[in-house]
């Protein structure tokens, strides 16, 4: 498949000046619904990943082959250009290389490599992070292993609830000298800490939620944020919406009496049923 148009898409995007809260996605089907309903972008993360491949929590359990295969297929599904956290690139600096080949081949638009030293090492009550020279050759790596040059490569610190605004700022601009295309924050939790570091980079920032008393998406934009995640409920409200149709079901409640189950209308829109109608009419003459 082509993905290049999508990754001009989301280049675009970041070149904006508008800040953008993504779909959170974790399948082919949230994939087409958040493309439906007219996001601009899906974010697929870690932890959904682990959640929907292994139902196992965000403890870096999960594979490279895994994240990438399911990148994939929520690539096919449709046209959303597709973030994704490739969490610390599944290892060293060579590892961070062979991951950008991966998740490239997969077809997503942009990706976050960080600097947190994962998994957990033994005896490490707390995250901690790498030096700024492994992150460094960790971004470098990075950039080496894109090959289509529209592919977003962002690097991404914990630093400022871990280490404080001054490392966050030096990890930055290292990441920026490095080359990588845009900035990835979590933990920022106040104004005055995002317009600190808004004001000593230069690239486009993307934050890994906000507190509430930030939420407001037009001042976020004039600090440079193009996205901003709100979470990853949707797959949260999906576990409880399976949860209780089949304990309703388990109970006795007969299936013409469950609540919230979806049309066949909206069924056949989110399978683009039309489309194989098409197909087979035209391909099997049926």
């Amino acid at each position: 498949m082509h993905w290049t148009n999508r990754r001009k898409r989301f280049r675009a995007l970041l070149a904006g000046d508008t800040c953008y809260h993504p779909a959170s996605v974790y399948d082919a089907m949230t994939a087409r619904i958040a493309e439906d309903l007219g996001f601009e972008i899906g974010m697929f993360a870690g932890s959904t990943g682990s959640l929907s491949v292994l139902g196992a929590p965000d403890l870096i359990v999960l594979t490279l082959t895994e994240f990438a295969a399911q990148a994939y297929r929520i690539n096919r599904a449709g046209n959303l250009p597709l973030m994704v956290d490739a969490d610390h690139g599944y290892g060293n600096a060579l590892n961070v290389q062979r991951t950008v080949q991966e998740l490239e081949t997969a077809g997503v638009c942009g990706m976050t490599i960080e600097d947190t030293v994962l998994p957990r090492p033994y005896g490490e009550p707390k995250p901690v992070l790498t030096s700024i020279a492994e992150g460094v050759g960790k971004m470098k790596a990075a950039l080496s292993g894109r090959q289509d040059p529209d592919l977003v490569i962002v690097g991404r610190t914990s630093a400022p609830q871990i280490s404080g605004v001054d490392d966050t700022i030096a990890r930055a601009r290292s990441y920026e000298a490095a080359g990588v295309d845009a900035l990835f924050f979590v933990g920022i939790s106040t104004r005055e800490m995002l317009e600190k570091i808004s004001a000593a980079t230069t690239l486009p920032i993307i934050l890994g939620g906000v507190p509430a008393a930030m939420a407001d998406r037009a001042w976020l934009a004039g600090k440079r944020v193009r996205i901003a995640l709100q979470g990853h409920q949707p797959i949260m409200a999906a576990m409880l919406a399976v949860h209780d149709t089949l304990k309703a079901l388990r109970d006795g409640t007969p299936p013409a009496k469950l609540e919230r189950v979806p049309s066949a209308d909206f069924m056949k829109r989110v399978t683009r049923d039309a489309d194989y109608e098409g197909w087979t009419q035209e391909f099997l003459g049926g």
